[in-house]
C-alpha cells in the first residue's frame, strides 16, 4: 500500500511537470510565432491607428500609443470632440467630453484595469514569471467552431485572462478577460486576426471586441502601425492642471 501510495504522488507530481511543461511551451511557441524575442524586445515604442465601428454607421477615429516600459496613451475621435485615456507608468487619467467632462480627471482602480492591460508594453505572457502572472495549460476548445489551445493566465493582481491560440499558427486568435471588480466579475471577449509582420513583429490588424454573448460587439480595423517612432512622454504624463488640483487639495487637508 506504502508503495502504491508512493507511486501515484510520483505519477502526480510528473503530471503536474508535463502540464507546466506544455505551458511553458506554448508560451514560447506564442513568443516565436510573433517574431521571437529579440524583435520583441527590438520595439520601443509602438503607434496603432484605426477605425473603430460599433454597427449602425457609427465609426470614429483611434489611436494608441505605447512606450516601454510601460506608458500608454488612448484617443478616441469623434465629431470634432476626442477622448484621452493614459497612464505614466504609475497613475492613470482621463478626458471624456461625451460625457461632458472636458477637463482632466484622474481614473479610479476599477476604470484603470483596462488600460493597465494595454500598458504591459509585451503582453502578459511575454516574461509572465517576472511579472508575477501564471499560466497553464487547459487543453483544446473551439473557438468559432475551430479547435484552439486554451491558456489560462492569471495576473499578479488576480484578475484572468483566457488566451486561445490557433494549433497551426501558434498566435493568439481569442482573449477572454475576467477583471474582478468590487465582488463582481466583469467579463470582457476581443477576438484577434489578419495578422501583419511590422518590423518582423506579427500583429493583427482586425480586433473585434464584446460580450461573451456578443463577441463583435464592436471591431477596430487597424489601418497603420509603426514601431520605435519618437513618441513625446509629455503625452503620457499628468496633466499640470491635475497636478495643481492634487497639491491644493493635499494642503487644505
Amino acid at each position: 500500500m506504502r508503495h502504491a501510495v508512493i507511486v501515484l504522488a510520483a505519477v502526480s507530481c510528473l503530471s503536474v511537470f508535463l502540464h507546466a511543461q506544455t505551458a511553458d511551451e506554448l508560451v514560447n511557441k506564442n513568443i516565436e510565432a510573433k517574431g521571437g524575442m529579440d524583435k520583441i524586445k527590438a520595439v520601443k515604442s509602438v503607434r496603432m491607428t484605426g477605425k473603430l465601428n460599433a454597427g449602425g454607421g457609427f465609426t470614429a477615429a483611434e489611436t494608441q500609443e505605447n512606450q516601454r516600459p510601460n506608458l500608454v496613451r488612448e484617443t478616441f475621435s469623434l465629431q470634432g470632440m476626442t477622448a484621452v485615456t493614459a497612464y505614466d507608468g504609475s497613475t492613470g487619467w482621463q478626458i471624456q467630453p461625451f460625457g461632458g467632462k472636458k477637463d482632466p480627471e484622474l481614473m479610479g482602480e476599477d476604470d484603470l484595469k483596462d488600460l493597465l492591460l494595454d500598458a504591459d508594453f509585451d503582453g502578459p505572457m511575454v516574461d509572465y514569471k517576472e511579472k508575477g502572472n501564471t499560466v497553464e495549460f487547459l487543453g483544446h476548445d473551439a473557438v468559432d467552431g475551430d479547435d484552439a489551445l486554451r491558456l489560462k493566465v492569471t495576473l499578479k493582481d488576480g484578475d484572468i485572462i483566457y488566451f486561445y491560440l490557433d494549433p497551426d499558427t501558434f498566435l493568439t486568435i481569442r482573449k477572454e478577460a475576467q477583471e474582478f471588480v468590487r465582488g463582481s466579475v466583469r467579463e470582457s471577449v476581443t477576438d484577434l486576426g489578419s495578422y501583419k509582420p511590422v518590423a518582423g513583429v506579427m500583429y493583427p490588424f482586425s480586433i473585434a471586441q464584446g460580450s461573451k454573448a456578443n463577441p463583435a460587439q464592436q471591431t477596430t480595423t487597424i489601418e497603420k502601425i509603426e514601431v520605435n517612432v519618437s513618441i513625446n512622454e509629455a503625452d503620457f504624463a499628468v496633466p499640470a492642471s491635475l497636478k495643481h488640483a492634487s497639491k491644493a487639495d493635499a494642503e487644505k487637508k
